[in-house]
């Protein structure tokens, strides 16, 4: 999952937008605050992290990463919140600067789906059934030089300001690769409209949270892993940010663009169920239009589902949907914010080689 950490300011629209971002947070009701803030955090982090590299055409600069793939940033330490006051005149509202390669992704209407019934009581009963697919694979097991490599697609939904004009808007959907090393301290992100077409590197002398040796690492008995999913959630989740909510955002990182050993796959799901508030839903949509069941939490009226195939229960991919209305919010009931879909997930022998390609 994981990943992750929708509606936050686009690149492209940052410097229309800085000058606006406070007045425009006192207009947005107090549930939505500290998502918005969230969502700037993970775009101002990722920038953070891309702007160091050198042109498409020059050797890519390391970049020190603790976990490039966080998609909400409720996980980071209060120093990255500190750290966003420092830069929101700067580098990482502008987009890391002229040459950086990236292009602007196209805007649309908003996204927006139909809401599925959510059981709570249905899901202990599906997580479980997902957790015995999970741990009945035959995936191969990764050896020491491998890369695992990620496919999706993936959109999100934000708002776009120019001037007094504020409108609700989606990204179009684009793919996006990753490739990491199995220490997580070697890899490669290709993503249509944020990189150029060759891509950024993600070395680094941090390794990423979710590599493959770091999830084989992780304890297998539920309790335990979920346990440890609290502790070290907690010493580094925004105070705003509910504790259950934490967890499963962080579980649901673990699992999105990782490739974990098939007993702790498992064991995230076993620990998933153990989570208050954690429902089923009916039906759910992944970006390329598959339908699935979901497994899903609430939180200030948003809805982070994790889509699995009906039959197979294998991962699909992600979307977080607005459930409840909040008065003076433009983002609607039905308003999909984050969509994603894993299209492929392979080991290969090397960074930036494609499953099927010849070492």
């Amino acid at each position: 999952m994981n990943a992750s950490p929708s509606h936050r300011p686009h690149p492209a629209e940052w410097t229309e937008t800085q000058s606006l971002l406070p007045s425009a947070e006192r207009d947005l009701p107090a549930g939505r605050h500290q998502f918005h803030k969230e969502q700037m955090m993970a775009r101002i982090h990722e920038d953070l992290r891309t702007s160091s590299r050198t042109s498409a055409t020059s050797p890519a600069a390391p970049v020190k990463r603790s976990n490039p793939f966080l998609r909400r940033t409720i996980l980071l330490p209060a120093a990255a919140f500190a750290l966003a006051g420092a830069v929101l005149g700067g580098l990482a509202l502008t987009g890391g600067g002229a040459d950086d390669g990236r292009t602007a992704l196209a805007t649309g209407p908003a996204l927006t789906t139909t809401i599925g019934v959510a059981d709570p009581k249905g899901a202990p009963q599906l997580l479980e059934r997902i957790s015995l697919a999970a741990a009945d694979t035959s995936a191969p097991t990764p050896r020491k030089g491998q890369y695992i490599y990620i496919a999706s697609k993936v959109a999100d939904t934000y708002i776009k300001t120019e001037g007094d004009k504020s409108e609700v808007v989606s990204d179009e959907l684009h793919s996006r690769q990753v490739w990491n090393s199995l220490d997580g301290r070697d890899g490669w992100l290709i993503e249509a409209g944020k990189t150029s077409d060759k891509g950024i590197t993600l070395k680094g002398d941090t390794p990423f949270t979710g590599a493959y040796n770091a999830l084989a690492e992780l304890p297998t008995d539920p309790d335990t892993l979920l346990q440890r999913i609290y502790r070290e959630s907690d010493a580094v989740r925004d105070p705003e940010v509910p504790r259950d909510q934490a967890a499963f955002v962080a579980i649901g990182d673990l699992l999105f663009e990782s490739y974990p050993p098939a007993e702790v796959g498992a064991a995230l799901y076993k620990a998933a169920a153990k989570i208050p508030g954690v429902v089923s839903v009916d039906d759910a949509v992944d970006a390329t239009g598959r339908h699935g069941v979901a497994i899903a939490r609430e939180n200030d009226g948003e809805r982070i589902e994790w889509i699995f195939d009906k039959k197979t229960l294998r991962f699909l991919g992600e979307r977080i949907v607005v459930v409840k209305a909040t008065a003076g919010d433009p983002l609607k009931v039905g308003t999909v914010t984050h969509t994603s879909a894993i299209t492929e997930r392979a080991v290969v022998d090397a960074n930036k080689q494609l499953p099927g390609q010849a070492s």
